[in-house]
Formats: C-alpha cells, sequence, structure tokens
C-alpha cells in the first residue's frame, strides 16, 4: 500500500470515528431531551387536571362524568392518549386513535385501578414503549375510584430523532466521501517532493549526479527537498573529488612503480649496478612510503577526529618550530614574530601545517636566503605564517597549488607529489579557518594559516 493510501485510510478512520462519535452523542442528547420532555408532558397534564379540579366545571354528579368532561376539553397531543379508570375498569378514551390500546389490556387497567396516589411508569406494547403517569380522582358522594392516565408512546415520539439521524448520517456520509476526495488530492500534492525525492534517489547512480528535484513553496516537506538537493551536490562535488583524486593518485603512484619495475628488469649481475639499482629503488620506494603517508593524513582529514583541540601556547609553538626547522637546511632563519597567548588548538596538526610550509620554502630558497616563522593574534582570530624570499609563486600557480597531485609551473622533479600544501589546507579548514598566499615572484611568498580565535582559561592554560 503507498503512503499516500495510508494516509488517506488513516485521515478517513479518524473522520469516520469523529462522525460516528458526533452521531452517538447527538441520539443520546436527544434521546435523554425526548425523556425529559415526556416527563414534562405528563407532569403539565397532572397539572391541567388539579386546575381542572379547582375550577367550577369540576362540580360533576359522579367521577366518571368528570373525567368524562375533562376528556372533552382537553385533546391529546401528537404520540400521546387519555384514558379514565372508574370503579376499576376502563371508561373512557380520548377521540384521537392512539397508536396501541393501553386500555383494553385488562392487567394494565386493573394496576393502574388501585393507585391512591399520582405514580409513573413504562409499559412494553406493540408499538414500543410507552411511558404514563396515572392521577386518581374521586368525587364527593360517589363511592367510586376514578383515575386519569395520561399516555406517551417514546418510540413514535423517537421516530423524529430517528429521521434527523438519517439526515445527520447521509451528510456525513456525504461529508466522508468529499473528505476522501479532497483528502487523496491534498494527500498527492503533499507528497509529491516526497515522491520526486524517491524516485531521484532511484535514479541516481555514480555516473548520474545531477538530477534535482523541483522544489516549490516554503512548507516542511520543501524543506526537505531542499536539503535533499543540497545534499545531492555534496554527493557530487565528492564522487568528482573522488573520481579525480583516484586519477591523479594512480597517476602518481603508477611512476616510482614503473620506474622500480623497468629498473628491476634491467638489473644485472654487476655489483656496481645492484648497488646503483638498489639506491633507485630504495629512493622511489621512499617516495611511494610519503605520497602514502600523505594521502593518510588527507584521508583523515574529514573525519572529526582529525584534531584533538587542547592548550596551546603560541610563543612555544611557533619558537619550537623554528628550532626543529633549522637542521632542514642552511638558510637565513628568523623568527618574525611571537604571540604571547593560549589558544584552544591542535597543537600538534599546526606544527605540522608549519613544517609542512617550511620544507616547501626550503625547495624554493638558496642558501643565502630567509625564512621566518611567526605567530600573531587580532581580536577575532589567530595567524600562523612561514616567510620565504625565494622566487615566489607564479601567479598562474597560487591556486591550483592547494590542490592535490598539482604543483607549481615553478617546480622541478624534487617537489615531491603536490601533497604538502593540500594537507596544510586540511588542517586549517579543520580548525575552522583557510591558508592565505602573498607572494611576488622573484622576491618570496608569504603562507598564513588564520583560524578563529578561542581563548583557554587560566586553570586549563595550567593543566
Amino acid at each position: 500500500m503507498s503512503a499516500r493510501a495510508r494516509i488517506l485510510g488513516w485521515v478517513l478512520l479518524v473522520v469516520l470515528l469523529a462522525l460516528a462519535g458526533t452521531l452517538l452523542a447527538t441520539r443520546t442528547v436527544l434521546h435523554n431531551q425526548l425523556d425529559q420532555r415526556l416527563d414534562t408532558e405528563i407532569s403539565h397534564e397532572s397539572a391541567k387536571l388539579r386546575a381542572y379540579l379547582a375550577s367550577p366545571d369540576s362540580r360533576q354528579p359522579d367521577v366518571d362524568a368528570l373525567l368524562h368532561r375533562y376528556l372533552e376539553r382537553n385533546l391529546p397531543e401528537q404520540h400521546e392518549t387519555f384514558f379514565s379508570i372508574v370503579g376499576g375498569a376502563a371508561a373512557r378514551r380520548s377521540a384521537v386513535e392512539p397508536p396501541a390500546r393501553l386500555d383494553t389490556d385488562r392487567a394494565l387497567v386493573a394496576d393502574l385501578a388501585r393507585a391512591t396516589t399520582p405514580g409513573y411508569g413504562t409499559v412494553e406494547t406493540a408499538v414500543g414503549s410507552v411511558r404514563y403517569g396515572v392521577l386518581p380522582v374521586s368525587v364527593e358522594g360517589d363511592p367510586r375510584r376514578g383515575a386519569l392516565v395520561v399516555a406517551e408512546f417514546v418510540d413514535h415520539a423517537a421516530g423524529q430523532i430517528d429521521d434527523v439521524l438519517g439526515v445527520m448520517a447521509a451528510m456525513s456520509g456525504a461529508a466522508l466521501v468529499l473528505a476522501g476526495l479532497v483528502g487523496w488530492l491534498v494527500a498527492g500534492r503533499i507528497l509529491a517532493p516526497v515522491r520526486e525525492v524517491r524516485l531521484a534517489a532511484e535514479q541516481i547512480g555514480e555516473s548520474d549526479l545531477t538530477r534535482r528535484i523541483d522544489v516549490r513553496g516554503s512548507d516542511d516537506v520543501a524543506a526537505l527537498g531542499r536539503t535533499f538537493n543540497t545534499m545531492l551536490d555534496r554527493l557530487e562535488r565528492a564522487f568528482a573529488d573522488q573520481r579525480e583524486f583516484i586519477d591523479d593518485a594512480g597517476h602518481e603512484l603508477r611512476t616510482p612503480i614503473t620506474i622500480v619495475r623497468g629498473h628491476l628488469e634491467l638489473m644485472g649481475d654487476d655489483p656496481d649496478d645492484l648497488a646503483v639499482t638498489r639506491r633507485l629503488v630504495q629512493d622511489e620506494l621512499g617516495r611511494v612510503q610519503r605520497m602514502v603517508d600523505d594521502l593518510l593524513v588527507l584521508a583523515k582529514s574529514g573525519r572529526p577526529d582529525f584534531v584533538h583541540p587542547g592548550a596551546v601556547d603560541l610563543a612555544d609553538l611557533t619558537v619550537e618550530t623554528l628550532a626543529k626547522a633549522r637542521p632542514l637546511a642552511e638558510r637565513v632563519w628568523r623568527l618574525d614574530g611571537v604571540a604571547e597567548t593560549t589558544v584552544r588548538a591542535d597543537g600538534q596538526r599546526l606544527v605540522q601545517a608549519l613544517l609542512q610550509l617550511v620544507a616547501n620554502a626550503v625547495r624554493h630558497t638558496t642558501a643565502e636566503q630567509e625564512i621566518a616563522v611567526g605567530s600573531a593574534v587580532t581580536a577575532t582570530s589567530v595567524r600562523l605564517w612561514v616567510r620565504d624570499t625565494g622566487e615566489g609563486v607564479p601567479p598562474d600557480s597560487r591556486t591550483r597549488i592547494f590542490e592535490r597531485f598539482k604543483r607549481g609551473s615553478n617546480a622541478d622533479g624534487d617537489d615531491g607529489a603536490g601533497l604538502g600544501l593540500p594537507i596544510v589546507a586540511a588542517i586549517a579548514a579543520a580548525h575552522g579557518g583557510s591558508v592565505r598566499l602573498d607572494s611576488v615572484p622573484g622576491r618570496g611568498a608569504t603562507f598564513t594559516i588564520e583560524f578563529p580565535l578561542t581563548r583557554v582559561s587560566t586553570v586549563e592554560a595550567l593543566r
């Protein structure tokens, strides 16, 4: 069963239960009102009889004449009948033919004739329940006892209620059908974006991530469609980056493997040849190892645990980084500036990024040129940089050098696999920041890592 049918089914079930509850409550209320009205009618006839007995017309020679005179003057309403009892037997009845004759029921009449005070009751007849009231009457000088019986036919009076409930049931059925039709159309429109999401998900493949959902409106379903489209955008970019990464990684790894295989195939028995081949193989395998290590770092950069923030003293970090960098090459090493503060960051990752920038600066400088490391903070950010006075970065390479396996146009064969600066960018992004390059060709370059400033408390800094 489709979601549309299930939703409509539940809606109709709720509407049906509501309508059924309404009809049942209405029937109960109307029947209670009917019972009250019938009791009121009997009480009203009792009051009318007492008023008649207090009037001059009640001066009759006997009880039979008195009740006969009363029946002549008072006509019963619809679903109502009167009759009199004199001397223990039914005497006279109202002129209107009742739905059922109670005065012919000898047992009932005999029971009512024994009443000495007004009484009420219910009796079952062929036409349903009848509520009655018996009102004893006597006349001075007449030894016979008399009574007026007022009978209300409950089921006949309830016929109007049944008619009303029938009309309500018919209208409820029509409303249920109308609700079903409207609900089917509305559910279809509401679930249309969901259906488009399902169809898009079914048609999405690794080779086609271009399908998008046509989003209209501003409700929750439209928000779902926009969220799904955003997810598809991220997936499309991720798959494109993955394909490019696989192609580049395959190309970069294929070259040293081909070199190693070729030299091993051509290797002879000469000891000098063996030594040369061994050094070349070790060098190429070392390059592959460095590449694999860098790839692992980049693969972890998208994970939440890539960085482990803690209290980092920027002054110590800057000085220690410069100390670790000095043995890399003979250069003019400088300390540009030191930020005397403690921030929340991953110190090991930041040192790793700075050393990558230092290694990059070493490759593009000579012994007499300068490499400097520095740190600073502003009101909102932390800045760490590596500056050199080397050849700089050509304008056409300032964007591509941060892409994986891409190198600048001035790179030589010893510039690595092109993963160092992407690692730096990944570390900066993991801290919520970025890497900025300022360079003038022939006058050096400055790579600056900048990320939001998060200070730590004094107690946390002392731990």
